[in-house]
């Protein structure tokens, strides 16, 4: 099912399209490639569309927090705005702090328009083709994003793409949940979250890391037992501070790599990837108006972002987001939910 979303700066009109199975009902947009509602009942049958979003086209490009988006070719940040590759440094633009880069921006594949190559009642793809130079990134790229619902209440987000040339490639989605629904951004922070991660990637007042991984324990940063989000978010700790919050990178190295759960109503999501990093932030700049009238405000919300680490490009000791010419570039993170 597809219905109108507005219309794109180019004149060109958006559709929202829905799928479902396996009790939940996602709504995708073309404008972005971006998640816009995810509907999942709680333990009483309950209904509630557990991701923050926009009721327009229009209303997702004037937008500030990328809610829903497929953000590529890079997510995250790059210091300095440049990347050396195959022996070049690649220029980007300073987006951020003006000096630095923030995912990929600000000709954001969330602000365009991708076409839908493929619709059944449980999946979508969305394809984009990215000319060589397109926000700085060498290499002629195709990109294909799919949304997939199973019968075990799961939201696959896959990320395939190939290029002509040596790329980056560092896709993820930027979603915000909550659990208790979008529309009570103020039990946001009394959900639980379980992160298995044991290191995780301090960074600058910048939000660059530093290159360290440190270790989560005896600090505000171990999930490793469930606790809920907002206990120690305002713990006197300088990664805590620097960043007004959780707005950092933990490791991957086990499946699921992060577990939610709202204890109100029961609503659980596990998050398993092939990524080695998720970051993890906690809305502390959210300020938007979304969807249904309903405004997001700070900390009314979580995003859990799967993909490399921040500035990996300038660490060669991490895991590296290039993918060689002519070869594929594939991610899925799974979303799984239950009640």
């Amino acid at each position: 099912m597809a219905k109108n979303f507005g219309t794109m700066p180019s004149g060109e009109p958006a559709f929202l399209y829905t799928i479902t199975c396996g009790g939940i009902t996602a709504s995708v947009t073309d404008c972005g490639a971006a998640l816009m509602g995810l509907t999942v009942p709680d333990q009483n049958g309950n209904l509630a569309d557990v991701v923050l979003g926009y009721d327009s086209a229009e209303a997702c490009i004037a937008g500030r927090a990328h809610i829903g988006a497929t953000v590529g070719r890079n997510a995250n940040r790059i210091g300095g705005a440049s990347f050396p590759l195959g022996g070049r440094e690649y220029r980007l633009s300073p987006n951020d702090h003006g000096k630095n880069n923030l995912h990929s921006g600000p000709n954001d594949y969330h602000i365009r328009l991708w076409k839908v190559t493929a619709h059944t009642e449980t999946s979508i793809s969305f394809f984009l083709h990215s000319p060589s130079g397109d926000q700085g990134f060498p290499g002629n790229a195709d990109i294909r994003v799919t949304y997939m619902l199973d019968s075990g209440s799961g939201l696959h987000i896959i990320y395939d793409g190939i290029c002509d040339q040596d790329t980056v490639f560092n896709m993820t989605n930027h979603s915000y949940f909550n659990l208790a629904g979008h529309d009570h951004p103020e039990k946001a922070m009394n959900q639980l979250l379980t992160m298995p991660a044991r290191f995780f990637t301090p960074a600058d007042a910048e939000s660059i890391p530093t290159g360290e991984l440190r270790s989560v324990a005896d600090t505000p940063m171990d999930f490793r037992t469930p606790k809920p989000i907002g206990q120690d978010i305002e713990k006197d700790y300088e990664p805590l501070r620097l960043q007004s919050g959780y707005d950092h990178n933990f490791e991957v190295f086990c499946s699921p790599c992060a577990v939610v759960k709202d204890p109100e109503s029961g609503r659980t999501m596990t998050i398993s990837t092939d990524c080695p990093g998720i970051q993890f932030y906690s809305g502390n700049y959210l300020n938007e108006q979304g969807k249904g009238g309903v405004r997001y405000t700070k900390r009314g919300a979580i995003a859990l972002e799967t993909q490399f680490y921040p500035d990996a490009l300038h660490h060669p000791q991490w895991p590296q987001p290039v993918t060689k010419a002519d070869q594929v570039y594939h991610s899925e993170t799974v979303y799984r939910f239950s009640w």
